[in-house]
C-alpha cells in the first residue's frame, strides 16, 4: 500500500516541473525507488487500511489476525463485526471456528504420547482399535498411527464426507463407515486428505488414556497454555457470548447460517478459539514447546509432527515460484523465500482460516474469518510474509480476488442455463412418481424420495443421515433433475437417474466439492 502511494506522489510531482523527462526515465526512477522501501514497516504503516479495504472487496463480515515475531505479539487486532448487519465489533477474544487446523492439536497429542512411551506412532491402529477395517482388508489391517495422521490411507481428498459432514453418525460410526470407503488409490501410494482418519486417531488417545479426545485437548493443551476462551467441541459455539457468526454466499447474497454440528468428526475439526489463544499455541510451538521456563510440550512431539511424511505435490505460491508442498502429521510443510514453513488450513460452514509459522524467523501468523467464500485469509498470510522478508509488494488480494470472481461469473453462468432449463418446464421421461421410493448406497445408507412442496407436486430427496436437510428436485428433462440442497453448504448439482425397461434403477448423486468431490451411486429399493 505504502509503495503505491509513493508512486503517485512522484507522478504528481513530475507533471507539475517544467522539466520535460522521458517516460521511460520517469518509470525507471519510480521503480528503482520503490525498490529501496523498507517493506518490513507494511504491518505498521499499511496493514490496518489493506485489511479493512480487503474484508470490502472480498465480503467478509469480520475477521481477527494476529502475528508474533521473536516470541513477541507484533499485532493482534480484530476487524469488522461478529455478525452482518450488527454494530458488533470483532475483538482479539471473539472465537472463531478453526476447523482443520484443530489436527495440528490432534496429531501433537498423540506425538506427545509417544514420547510419554504410550504408544508408537508405527503401531497399528488395530492394536487400540481391534474393529478398525478398510474396504481393502490387508491395508485396513497394516494401517499404522501415522498413517491416520498424515492422509495416506489410499482415499480421495474429502472422500466420505458426505456421509460425515454435519450427520448424525457417532465417531464410532464413523470409523466403522470407513470399511464402506472404496479407495480412489492403493494404499499409502496418493496423499488424500482424510478427515475420518483423524477421529480414528482421537478413539486412540481415549483407548490409551482412558479420557475422551475433548477431556485430552483441555487438560494438556488449553489449560496449560491459558487458552481459556477456546472450545473445544462444536456444540458449545452457540452458548459463547463473544463469538463470531458463521456467514457463507448464497444465490449471491452473503448470509449468517447456522453453526455446524461435526463434533462426530471433532479430533478433525471442531475446535473454536481466538486469535489471542491461538497465539499462546504458536508461541509455545515456535518456542520448541516452552512457555517460559516450563517444557508444556516435548521438543520431540513438535519436532515429529514438522517431519515430512507424505508428498501432496507442487505448490505455486502467488508470486510465482513453487516449491514441494509436503504433509506432516496434521501440519503441511514447503518452503517459500529461502525459509522452510509449518502451516494450515481450516474451512467448516461459515469459517475459514489459516495458521502460519516460519520457525527459523520466529514468525507465526495466525488469520481467522467468519465467511466460508473467501481467499483473504491465504493471500494475507503470503503478504505479511513477504512484508517481513522485504520482498516487492504483489496485492496478492486483489490478484485472488480477480481469480475468485471469475470462478464465480462462471458458477453463475452455468446455473442461469440450468435455471432457465428449468423455466422451460420440460416433461421428465417418466412420470413423476416412478422416482419416489427408498434408495440405498453401501457407504451412506439410506435415502428416500417423495412427491413434497406446494400441493405435493414437486420431488424432494431426504437423506437418512441429515434429518433437518431435504434436497427438491426439478426436471431438465428426460431423466435428469436440477437439485437444490436446502442447507446451501451442500450445494446445487444435476442428478442423472438410470433408467432400465422403463423402471428407475439408480440416481448419482452429487454434493458441493466443499463437502465431498466424489459422487454417490444410490440403487432403488423394490
Amino acid at each position: 500500500m505504502f509503495r503505491f502511494s509513493f508512486t503517485v506522489y512522484w507522478l504528481q510531482f513530475m507533471r507539475k516541473s517544467v522539466i520535460l523527462v522521458p517516460l521511460c526515465l520517469i518509470l525507471f526512477i519510480t521503480s528503482a525507488l520503490a525498490q529501496t522501501i523498507n517493506r518490513t514497516k507494511f504491518i505498521a504503516d499499511s496493514l490496518d487500511a489493506y485489511i479493512n479495504r480487503a474484508l470490502t472487496n472480498w465480503r467478509v463480515p469480520g475477521a481477527a489476525i494476529c502475528i508474533v515475531k521473536d516470541n513477541k505479539v507484533v499485532l493482534m487486532k480484530g476487524y469488522g463485526v461478529k455478525e452482518l448487519g450488527l454494530n458488533n465489533k470483532v475483538d482479539e477474544n471473539t472465537l472463531f471456528m478453526i476447523g482443520s487446523n484443530t489436527k495440528a492439536f490432534t496429531a501433537t497429542a498423540l506425538a506427545i504420547l509417544e514420547d510419554q512411551k504410550q504408544l508408537s506412532l508405527d503401531d497399528k491402529v488395530t492394536k487400540y482399535i481391534p474393529t478398525f477395517k478398510l474396504d481393502n482388508q490387508l491395508a485396513g489391517q497394516d494401517v499404522r498411527l501415522r498413517d491416520l495422521l498424515c492422509h495416506r490411507l489410499g482415499f480421495g481428498t474429502f472422500q466420505g464426507d458426505f456421509t460425515y459432514w454435519t450427520s448424525d453418525l457417532s465417531r464410532d460410526e464413523v470409523i466403522e463407515k470407513m470399511s464402506h470407503v472404496k479407495a480412489l488409490y492403493p494404499f499409502r501410494t496418493r496423499w488424500g486428505y482424510t478427515n475420518a482418519a483423524f477421529v480414528a486417531a482421537g478413539q486412540v488417545i481415549t483407548k490409551v488414556t482412558d479420557r475422551s479426545w475433548e477431556s485430552y485437548i483441555k487438560d494438556y493443551f488449553f489449560a496449560p497454555l491459558g487458552m481459556g476462551y477456546s472450545k473445544v467441541l462444536s456444540k458449545d459455539m452457540p452458548t459463547v457470548y463473544n463469538k463470531a457468526a458463521a456467514h457463507t454466499i448464497a444465490d449471491g447474497r452473503l448470509v449468517p447460517i447456522t453453526y455446524p454440528m461435526i463434533d462426530n468428526l471433532a479430533p478433525a475439526a471442531s475446535i473454536s478459539s481466538s486469535v489471542n489463544d491461538m497465539s499462546k499455541w504458536v508461541l509455545c510451538l515456535l518456542n520448541d514447546g516452552k512457555v517460559g521456563p516450563r517444557q508444556v510440550i516435548p521438543f520431540s512431539a513438535i519436532k515429529a509432527t514438522r517431519t515430512a511424511q507424505d508428498i501432496i505435490g507442487e505448490d505455486h505460491h502467488p508470486d510465482g515460484s513453487t516449491s514441494d508442498l509436503l504433509y506432516g502429521l496434521g501440519f503441511e510443510l514447503e518452503t517459500y523465500a529461502g525459509h522452510r514453513i509449518v502451516m494450515h488450513t481450516g474451512g467448516v460452514n461459515g469459517f475459514v482460516s489459516s495458521v502460519t509459522m516460519v520457525p527459523d524467523e520466529r514468525l507465526g501468523i495466525i488469520i481467522l474469518t467468519n465467511t466460508d467464500q473467501n481467499e483473504l485469509y491465504d493471500a494475507l498470510k503470503w503478504e505479511i510474509i513477504d512484508a517481513v522478508n522485504n520482498k516487492p509488494y504483489q496485492n496478492y488480494s486483489d490478484k485472488y480476488l480477480a481469480r475468485y470472481k471469475a470462478n464465480v461469473a462462471n458458477e453463475q453462468q452455468q446455473d442461469k442455463k440450468l435455471r432457465d432449463t428449468v423455466a422451460l418446464k420440460l416433461a421428465p421421461g417418466l412420470p413423476l412418481s416412478a422416482y419416489t421410493g427408498r434408495y440405498t448406497n453401501d457407504l451412506y445408507g439410506n435415502m428416500t424420495i417423495d412427491m413434497g412442496g406446494e400441493n405435493n407436486t414437486e420431488l424432494q430427496m431426504h437423506f437418512e443421515h441429515h434429518p433437518k436437510m431435504f434436497a427438491l428436485m426439478q426436471p431438465l428433462g428426460q431423466n435428469r433433475f436440477y437439485v437444490t440442497f436446502s442447507d446451501p453448504e451442500f450445494g446445487k448439482a444435476v442428478f442423472p437417474f438410470s433408467v432400465k425397461n422403463g423402471q428407475v434403477t439408480a440416481v448419482r448423486v452429487k454434493v458441493a466439492d466443499f463437502i465431498e468431490y466424489t459422487t454417490y451411486d444410490f440403487k432403488k429399493l423394490p
